[in-house]
């Protein structure tokens, strides 16, 4: 069967008239790229139709195709990638073939990027600030003069708070969710009239997410901006474009008017996706073990769900007596961070107290710059406590001695938000996975290789990937790989943070359902750090939410979604994409 699918029209068009011509179009795209195993067709027969003042949003798994249609229109293909054929017109002008000095003109200046993956385009040796004012200056949108101003007016309209404070701190010094917003000041930058957007808001939690999303929104209304959204969030697909296009494997097999292609999808692949979409009016997928009884009961004050509630089974060596309870407990946990050069300390985590029970998930929620994270790392000892406590399985975790933070280790396993970063691009896939295995002695040489292609099947790789290097893999690849590394050593508890944040839905779901599965079946503990409430909904008994360092509000799952308490609480609620369009996953 033919997969293909025509291009969008519009009976208005009329290609001698500029004004009604489209914006954007591609036709019969096709894109290969060169390996050492031969040429690889990456993107097959594509076409799409792009009119001015609109957004067009391209959903689809990783590796389907669509980040390398989008590099095809603003000419940002790897070296060993070239489009084989198709035409693709830009304001009534042909850009296959283009000279790159022709090109460049058009990049940045007519045609914007947002691109996925925040730490690795970014410079991290250059202030944020003048990496904005690079793009004005290049381009001639400002002068030396003006162009402090204009880079605080910059990442102002990209929500970033405190801008002319932030425009002097380096890359390293934001939040995973700061440094997109970024990427998203210089994208619109130059007030482009096409923007593309390559994931634009996977790295942000959801307030802030509508904020960038109502500024994009707000330049297509004011400047009829157009924009190529490319995303795995089908709830922002539906809320944001006007039309979805569909990719699967290299090819585009469905569009349409974006809410039409979500209610009613036609082709098997994207009612797969619609079905595998997480939702908050979905209650918890596949919940852990619990006694008998049970229920959640507020620690002092109301503040955090207790331990009393859940247990699952007991991990593998634990006895029984131990598979009750809570395996950690954090009691007035605080962080302040020096500031640097005379400038006041940064209050990051204040007076935060909660219990992750034994076989249960316990998420923490809010807004970039929360302390969420900074809470995960204290509890993964990679930073001390200001003050406060926290036992891991009864014992102060700050008292521990070389062997007692050895065990520690090994027993406690972080899946990291970024998985670029955290992976070694030096080292191979299958390096990567067995390293923790090879540090503890875990297993022979042929064990552990045993045990690398057993976890490549359990987080969907195929095991030909332990031979590949991060850099060939797309960010929901590598998020999985980060997975794997972590599910190695069989932990206990597993902190995991934003973990599937680069997933697209397909992938999540199954990451998720893995989560559950093996919660079941060891009695693992997760601390569940997301953004993403719907997936929160999905995956946690209990739920935290963090406010300016603070924890605003605790309950069970079930609580939280469905009675909010806190104003906060109910503002992350509201702010979810595509939530009034009742798009909900398949039971």
């Amino acid at each position: 069967m033919d997969n293909t699918v025509p291009p969008m029209a519009d009976a208005a068009d009329d290609p001698t008239d500029p004004a009604s011509r489209p914006l954007l179009s591609v036709t019969d795209l096709s894109v290969s790229f060169g390996t050492a195993h031969g040429s690889v067709a990456a993107v097959q027969g594509a076409s799409l139709t792009l009119h001015r003042g609109r957004t067009l949003a391209i959903v689809g798994e990783s590796g389907s195709g669509k980040s390398t249609t989008a590099m095809s229109v603003i000419g940002l293909l790897p070296g060993n990638g070239r489009v084989t054929g198709g035409s693709i017109v830009f304001d009534g002008q042909e850009l296959v073939g283009l000279p790159e000095s022709r090109m460049r003109t058009i990049r940045g200046r007519q045609i914007g990027l947002v691109p996925q993956d925040p730490m690795s385009n970014l410079n991290p040796v250059t202030k944020i600030g003048t990496q904005v004012a690079e793009t004005l200056l290049v381009h001639g949108l400002a002068t030396r003069k003006d162009v402090d101003a204009k880079v605080v007016a910059v990442l102002e309209a990209a929500g970033l708070p405190n801008a002319a404070e932030r425009a002097g701190q380096y890359p390293h010094e934001f939040s995973g969710g700061m440094r997109q917003r970024a990427l998203i000041a210089i994208g619109l930058a130059c007030r482009p009239r096409l923007l593309i957007a390559d994931e634009p808001t996977s790295a942000l939690d959801v307030t802030v997410q509508r904020t960038i999303l109502d500024q994009i929104q707000a330049m297509t209304d004011e400047l009829g901006t157009s924009v190529l959204l490319i995303t795995h969030d089908l709830g922002l697909a539906a809320e944001r474009a006007s039309d979805v296009v569909v990719m699967h494997r290299g090819r585009m097999v469905e569009q349409g008017p974006a809410e039409q292609i979500l209610r009613d999808p036609q082709h098997p692949y994207t009612r797969q996706l619609v079905a595998a979409a997480p939702s908050v009016a979905v209650a918890r997928l596949g919940p852990a073990t619990r006694a008998h009884g049970s229920t959640a009961v507020p620690a002092a004050g109301g503040a955090v769900p207790a331990g009393a509630a859940a247990a699952g089974t007991a991990a593998p060596g634990t006895a029984a007596s131990d598979a009750t309870g809570n395996i950690v407990e954090i009691t007035g946990l605080s962080k302040v961070f020096k500031g640097r050069a005379g400038a006041d300390d940064f209050r990051a985590v204040h007076d935060v107290s909660l219990q992750i029970p034994r076989g249960s998930t316990v998420a923490i929620v809010g807004e970039s710059g929360s302390g969420k994270t900074t809470t995960a790392r204290m509890l993964l000892k990679l930073i001390e406590p200001t003050s406060g406590t926290i036992t891991f399985d009864g014992a102060d975790i700050t008292r521990f001695d070389r062997a007692g933070e050895k065990d520690f280790r090994q027993r406690v396993q972080p899946i990291f938000q970024d998985p670029y970063s955290s992976l070694n691009p030096m080292f191979t896939i299958g390096r990567i996975i067995e390293e923790p295995l090879a540090t503890y002695h875990r297993g022979s040489k042929s064990e552990r290789s045993a045990r690398v292609r057993e976890l490549l099947e359990a987080v969907a790789l195929p095991t030909a990937m332990a031979s590949r290097y991060p850099a060939e893999l797309s960010g929901g690849q590598r998020q999985r790989v980060a997975i794997a590394r972590a599910l190695a050593l069989q932990p206990e508890l597993i902190v995991c943070d934003e973990p599937v944040s680069a997933l697209d839905v397909l992938v999540q779901d199954q990451i998720l359902r893995l989560l559950g599965d093996l919660q079941r079946e060891f009695g693992l503990s997760y601390l569940f750090i997301s953004h993403d409430l719907a997936v929160v909904r999905l995956i946690s008994d209990h739920v935290c939410v963090m406010k300016d360092g603070e924890l605003v509000e605790a309950a069970t799952s079930e609580e939280i979604f469905v009675n909010p308490r806190h104003p906060y609480t109910r503002k992350l609620l509201a702010s979810i994409p595509g939530n009034e369009l009742g798009i909900e996953e398949a039971s």
